[in-house]
């Protein structure tokens, strides 16, 4: 029987132990590496053959390969052998659509690791379609003739907050990070949102995916 190799990417020891546990107690596959960081992660696929990748969406630091929606395009198109799963607290359907799009084998939502791993791991093994709670497709924004131009009236700082937004950070999560209040950054989103004359998060997405922004 085929043993699978796999890397488990989670900067919360926590997490990485109760995942690391559930793998473990199936023969069929085998921790070989651990990572807290992008970097370490980039390193850990160059350096050993892995089958099977389990990545929180969000990582930590400040990494060329980025975290969120950036980082798993890198891993998509740098490593295509590797099947990844991804962990994550997002509910958002445009950022659940575009992971899906991109090929992840399955999004997994951390309030129900301990069993969608499980079935994962179990489909990963027979070869078989990973179940997943595909959410509905989104539209995107229609085409406009200044939308682009619209970017480009951004300031510095309220481009850092939209890609950080865009990478799945809620505004207190991004207030910490940037260790500013969180009304602050709240103000500079909304800013951002009406320079660009989009009126909600989920237009505000749209405008960012659908143009590749950020990455």
């Amino acid at each position: 029987m085929e043993t699978l190799n796999v890397v488990i990417a989670d900067d919360h020891p926590i997490v990485l132990v109760g995942v690391r546990e559930l793998i473990e107690r199936d023969e069929r596959f085998r921790v070989v590496g651990e990572a807290v960081c992008s970097n370490e992660l980039i390193t850990l696929l160059e350096s050993r053959p892995v089958d099977l990748l389990i990545t929180d969406f969000n990582m930590p630091g400040d990494s060329p390969y980025g975290d969120g929606l950036k980082l798993v395009e890198y891993l998509i198109r740098n490593f295509p052998a590797v099947r990844v799963l991804v962990l994550t607290m997002i509910s958002n359907p445009l950022i659940l659509t575009r992971l899906q799009e991109l090929g992840v084998l399955a999004v997994i939502q951390k309030n129900q690791l301990h069993d969608e791993i499980q079935a994962a791991l179990k489909a990963v093994a027979r070869g078989t379609p990973v179940r997943n709670n595909k959410p509905q497709p989104k539209s995107v924004m229609d085409d406009g003739v200044d939308l682009d131009e619209r970017f480009t009236r951004l300031s510095p700082k309220e481009h850092e907050i939209l890609r950080l937004f865009v990478a799945g950070q809620g505004v207190n999560e991004i207030a910490r990070g940037l260790n500013r209040s969180a009304k602050t950054i709240s103000t500079q989103k909304m800013s951002a949102m009406r320079k660009l004359e989009v009126s909600s998060d989920q237009d505000l997405l749209a405008y960012c995916i659908q143009r590749n922004l950020f990455n």
